[in-house]
């Protein structure tokens, strides 16, 4: 199973973690910075084990009422990630883009624990 964790780190930035629990052992895959910067509102995620454990940026492309899409065509992959409201305690995650010239996605279905 696949979960995400957020808190509010100040006015301007939310902190979140992306885990997943495997056996009975939690596995971190990613640190996550959610943040106003200059007027512009970036998802900023670290992945353990790729583009050299450095963060990279995704604007906010989308902003409407149950939806919001974060792009960054210079990454490899993924270049979208979006966050879709399905109910009040249930969303969809998915990061998407082109591999090798072919669009892939992966779907993250999550739901309040809290």
């Amino acid at each position: 199973r696949d979960f995400e964790a957020w808190k509010k780190y100040d006015d301007s930035t939310y902190i979140g973690r992306s885990y997943s629990i495997v056996g009975v052992d939690t596995v971190s895959s990613e640190t996550i910075q959610l943040e106003e910067r200059n007027g512009e509102v970036l998802y900023i995620p670290i992945v353990q084990g790729q583009n050299d454990n450095q963060p990279v940026s995704f604007r906010l492309t989308l902003s409407e009422p149950g939806k919001i899409v974060f792009e960054n065509a210079d990454h490899d992959f993924p270049q979208k990630i979006s966050y879709q409201l399905v109910s009040s305690d249930s969303i969809v995650a998915e990061i998407s883009g082109l591999i090798d010239g072919k669009h892939r996605a992966q779907v993250f279905p999550m739901k309040r624990t809290q």
